[in-house]
């Protein structure tokens, strides 16, 4: 199951819900903002099922976790040809 968005959550509202929001991200893949002042000051992700011990903590969130897989739905914002023409 994917994500369909980034679901915000005030501070106060994390503390009182604790239990479901883990629940969410564990079982449904849902992706937390955490924040105040409408402010996001931190993520709340699933831990990836697989877990590289000879790669860094970012490498195995982006290669292993299904947590940005609602990156998948976005429109993209470049093609292989301009990619080609700024990085070539």
């Amino acid at each position: 199951m994917t994500t369909k968005n980034i679901k915000i959550l005030t501070t106060t509202n994390l503390r009182k819900n604790i239990g479901e929001v883990i629940s969410h991200v564990r079982y449904d893949n849902q992706v937390y903002g955490i924040g105040r002042h409408n402010r996001v000051e931190a993520l709340i992700i699933k831990f990836p099922d697989y877990y590289n011990s000879d790669l860094d903590e970012i490498t195995n969130l982006n290669a292993n976790s299904s947590s940005f897989d609602f990156l998948a739905q976005e429109p993209d914002l470049y093609t292989i040809s301009d990619l080609k023409k700024r990085y070539a």
